[in-house]
């Protein structure tokens, strides 16, 4: 099993997009994939068409239990209508987390110990965060073996994966063998100085951690969204599909896995 973790620390990067594209991917390449919704917004839960206000169980079940079992598991996850994705939804409550249990022992390992519990039964998890640093961020990069770090190719994007990048070394001294992280560039329009001149500077400052290619902007994502469904599903032979998938199998070699993609 192989943890991904898709972090930044500044909102409308194309996090939650990154995830549900990978994991559709994933889906039609018959991988048994886990999404763990860590942001208490919910847009990954929403994506799959679930009222996280209307669902009994949630992740919040999960960090209150803090010693996460197999059965609590099974009452939180919930299956999506597409093969092999399964999804542990989010909750507004995950928002009171950082006040109310900040301090209690171990919180900062609740995901790792849970999916401990489960590592036989996946492929591939992937964790979508909030854009805050705080308990939910800190589990979600103590559990993973990589972070993707989507960056939009605009001046601001880059100052937010500055922090980012800060938020690695500030952590490095608590994880034995650092981060292993992987920039996205997002978004790209190749029509605009914008794009271009973002994409040469994330090529100078990050080149040992970006990924050598971009993903475009494409209308399709949103309409993907609108109708709930992976990209890959929607519209396998769009452009941006194209992209994460030339992503994916990036990633797949960088990690030592399978390369059957």
């Amino acid at each position: 099993m192989i943890v991904w973790t898709v972090a930044n620390q500044k909102g409308g990067v194309g996090k939650t997009t990154t995830v549900v594209a990978l994991a559709g991917l994933l889906s039609q390449r018959n991988k048994r994939v886990l999404l763990i919704d860590t942001d208490p917004h919910g847009s990954l839960t929403s994506y799959f068409d679930y009222d996280m206000d209307s669902l009994p169980h949630s992740l919040f079940d999960l960090f209150q239990a803090q010693q996460p079992t197999r059965t609590l598991f099974e009452q939180v996850a919930l299956t999506t209508r597409f093969a092999g994705i399964t999804l542990l939804p989010a909750s507004i409550s995950l928002a009171t987390l950082e006040r109310t249990s900040s301090s209690r022992e171990g919180m900062g390992l609740v995901l790792k110990r849970m999916l401990a519990e489960v590592q036989n039964e996946f492929d591939v998890v992937i964790i979508d965060c909030p854009p805050v640093l705080g308990v939910m961020m800190v589990n979600a990069l103590a559990a993973c073996d990589r972070i993707l770090v989507p960056v939009q190719t605009e001046f601001l994007a880059i100052k937010g994966l500055e922090r980012m990048v800060s938020t690695f070394k500030l952590m490095h001294r608590a994880r034995k063998n650092g981060f292993n992280y992987t920039v996205v560039p997002t978004m790209f329009d190749q029509r605009t100085r914008a794009s271009i001149q973002s994409l040469d500077s994330l090529k100078q400052e990050y080149d040992g951690n970006l990924w050598p290619s971009v993903i475009p902007v494409d209308t399709k994502f949103r309409d993907a969204s609108l109708r709930h469904e992976p990209p890959s599903y929607f519209a396998k032979g769009c452009r941006g599909v194209f992209a994460y998938q030339s992503l994916l199998r990036y990633l797949w070699q960088l990690d030592g896995v399978e390369a059957a993609l």
